[in-house]
């Protein structure tokens, strides 16, 4: 649930810079139908409250020489909250891990993994993943395609529930 209650201009900011992050602050303000240097307070307050948490370029893998994606679905041998710490510190210090996800259920945790080569990622799997400490189970998935990678969250989805609660 938010901590602060946004408004709709808030809303619709964070929708606009959620499709294009490098639009100019006065294209922005235009679009959400305010000035600029409200918009740009707004924007800054957004950052502040940790509605925006930076700013990226969406690069394409595949362009850089990145062809194996791998989904990566590791089960603990313990589950205490030390244990899992652990764990999600030592996500953090593998460069191909590219995004860490504790779950529920059957699996502790799913890992998204890129590599220029199925032989690199292998190494990688053999050599530091498998071996680590607490790790008892490993199972991966190799991405054929995606079909679909839309960054954040629905706004539209957003803005009809709260349609309908007001």
């Amino acid at each position: 649930m938010p901590q602060h209650r946004l408004d709709p201009i808030d809303r619709k900011i964070l929708s606009e810079l959620q499709a294009d992050g490098r639009m100019t602050n006065v294209e922005l303000a235009k679009r959400v139908g305010i000035s600029a240097p409200p918009c740009l307070r707004r924007v800054r307050t957004l950052e502040e409250q940790g509605y925006i948490r930076g700013y990226h370029a969406d690069v394409d893998p595949r362009e850089l020489g990145f062809e194996v994606q791998v989904f990566a679905m590791v089960g603990l041998q313990r589950q205490a909250e030390a244990d899992l710490s652990a764990f999600e510190e030592l996500c953090r210090s593998w460069p191909l891990v590219r995004e860490c996800h504790m779950l529920n259920g059957e699996v502790d945790f799913i890992l998204k993994c890129v590599a220029p080569d199925l032989s690199t990622f292998q190494t990688f799997l053999t050599s530091e993943l498998l071996t680590s400490e607490n790790v008892g189970s490993v199972k991966t998935s190799l991405v054929i395609r995606g079909a679909k990678d839309d960054p954040g969250v629905p706004f539209d989805v957003l803005e009809e529930r709260l349609s309908r609660t007001a």
